[in-house]
């Protein structure tokens, strides 16, 4: 089994106009305004930046493989000026967009929120391109995921997900891949809450486990906030994905998941990250 990886701090951008996080949208923004947003999360301790240019919220439409290009291409190109030492991931389930990004910005981690089920031909492009690959846990589309919360055991059936998940991508060449459970997608909210309680589970693949629970439905609604108001409890759900293996924190708030990995990281002794070694 691969040993635990470091702790690293996912940054959302959003090239919509309907994400679910207002703030997080950036669509029109302008190449200024953009590589402004990005340089300010890199100096709050951003890891690597997920960019996506599709909304995938409950109820959300597909725009198509070239809408997201068009809205892609120019904010890949102006970021990679920008940053090239920057580690980015595209947040895309259409095989023709990461061959396009390949072409623009070289190397590149792949996040498809379908594992490959949504393009039959996505798996067979990372493989061969030898991009690094996230693969999500759900079922059915964003327009219809939450009728389709019907499990026997849903930590089980999201574990033996990816046991064959394991066996697809090893079939097409792919062996650096992360797990990302899937969280909000196609799981009630106690199914969410129980994922998470056994989030350890998903330890036995030796494989990174990415976290996406940043301002979701899962915190804001059993609290009856909005997302605007639910970074402090967005924190607390990020110290208990850590605690039970979490190693990338996908989130709006970099700083913030910096700090409270910095913690994480001081409470489990594996370091003692003070204020002063923060961004």
């Amino acid at each position: 089994m691969k040993q635990a990886s470091p702790i690293r701090i996912m940054g959302i951008v959003n090239l919509t106009d309907d994400s679910y996080y207002a703030p997080s949208r950036l669509l029109g923004a302008g190449r200024e305004r953009l590589v402004g947003h990005v340089g300010a999360m890199v100096a709050e301790g951003m890891d690597i930046l997920d960019i996506g240019a599709c909304s995938t919220r409950p109820g959300s439409r597909p725009v198509g493989a070239e809408v997201e290009w068009t809205r892609l291409q120019p904010a890949l190109e102006a970021i990679r000026e920008a940053f090239p030492d920057l580690e980015i991931s595209i947040d895309t389930y259409w095989a023709s967009v990461v061959r396009k990004a390949f072409e623009a910005i070289g190397p590149f981690l792949v996040n498809d929120i379908s594992a490959g089920e949504d393009d039959p031909d996505m798996l067979p492009a990372v493989g061969a391109l030898g991009l690094p690959y996230v693969a999500m846990h759900k079922k059915g589309t964003p327009a219809t995921m939450q009728a389709l919360t019907d499990y026997d055991d849903v930590v089980e059936d999201v574990f033996r997900y990816f046991e064959m998940f394991a066996e697809r991508a090893a079939a097409h060449g792919i062996s650096d891949w992360i797990l990302d459970p899937g969280f909000g997608f196609a799981k009630t909210v106690e199914q969410n809450y129980r994922l998470l309680a056994d989030l350890g589970r998903f330890r036995a693949f030796g494989r990174p486990i990415l976290v996406g629970l940043s301002r979701k439905s899962m915190i804001y609604k059993p609290l009856g906030i909005t997302p605007e108001e639910a970074l402090p409890a967005t924190q607390a759900l990020h110290m208990a994905a850590l605690e039970r293996g979490a190693s990338i924190l996908r989130v709006h708030d970099v700083r913030p998941a910096r700090e409270t990995a910095a913690l994480y990281a001081t409470l489990s002794g594996s370091s003692s990250i003070t204020s002063s070694q923060l961004p």
